[in-house]
């Protein structure tokens, strides 16, 4: 089968039992980048060496249906330089390969940027949404954060410390200047940091230059409260205009998330008094 396996963000001791002895048992991995394997293989301490085989961005679709037929015959431990593989890493070809060719494919969990960056954000954790990567255009980045900007979830970003800034703008300007953000960076490594701030306060901090691998992490759009007073005079000019009192309350409820019956009831008393 496959085993998609998760490795350390940052710190090595992060790495579980499991992906240990999957390490010194693997006959064949998949890797993003064979430097990084080795690397984590000695910094590991485990003498095994298997055989590896370059898994990227750039021939994953190419490579997909040949490692999917050996892993009829053996085991492929596939593994990506950090986190895990297939979330804004190679491996989604693979699998999808994989499941339309009856391939088993299995986890060994562990160590998430995502999932890390929003536990320490201090940012809602309830409902999220991951959204990778900003395109770097900025007419395509705009576009994407005009979509995103009515999300009440809370919403994590990746992003390279030379984007960092430009992307913390672009921010500001679609969600408002005010909206919570953390910018988590370096996470689980020596120099840990987490800078929690508005985004345009961020933005300014990040106006300096910022270095490692980031996180950025967005409080989603608040609840727009309804203006009950506003929903009544729509339903009275609604109702002016023509249609049936009951009529307009049910739009303007649909519109406004109020009650129908209260709309209803609130304009009827406000034609009998005028």
């Amino acid at each position: 089968m496959i085993i998609l396996a998760a490795t350390p963000i940052g710190n090595l001791g992060d790495a579980s039992v499991r992906l240990r002895e999957a390490l010194q048992q693997a006959a064949v991995v998949a890797s993003e980048d064979t430097r990084v394997t080795q690397r984590l293989l000695a910094g590991l301490g485990i003498e095994h060496r298997p055989r590896l085989i370059a898994l990227h961005e750039h021939n994953e679709r190419r490579k997909a249906a040949e490692l999917v037929e050996l892993a009829r015959d053996a085991d492929l431990l596939v593994l990506s330089d950090a986190g895990m593989p297939t979330v804004s890493d190679p491996g989604f070809p693979l699998v999808q390969a994989a499941v339309a060719a009856g391939v088993g494919v299995t986890v060994i969990p562990g160590p998430s940027a995502v999932i890390t960056a929003l536990a320490v954000s201090g940012l809602p954790t309830d409902r999220f949404a991951f959204e990778g990567f900003l395109p770097r255009k900025a007419g395509e980045r705009a576009r994407r954060l005009g979509e995103l900007a009515g999300d009440r979830r809370t919403l994590v970003f990746f992003e390279g410390p030379s984007r960092l800034a430009a992307s913390l703008e672009a921010l500001a300007e679609a969600f408002g200047p005010d909206r919570p953000a953390a910018v988590c960076r370096e996470l689980t490594k020596l120099h840990e940091e987490v800078r929690r701030g508005g985004l345009a306060e961020l933005a300014a901090w990040a106006a300096d230059g910022v270095r490692g691998e980031i996180c950025i992490v967005v409080g989603g759009a608040a609840e727009e409260r309804v203006d009950a007073a506003r929903a009544l005079d729509r339903v009275l000019e609604l109702a002016a205009s023509g249609m049936r009192l009951k009529d307009a309350a049910a739009l303007v409820a649909a519109e406004s998330g109020l009650g129908k019956r209260d709309l209803y009831e609130a304009a009827l008393a406000t034609r009998t008094t005028r």
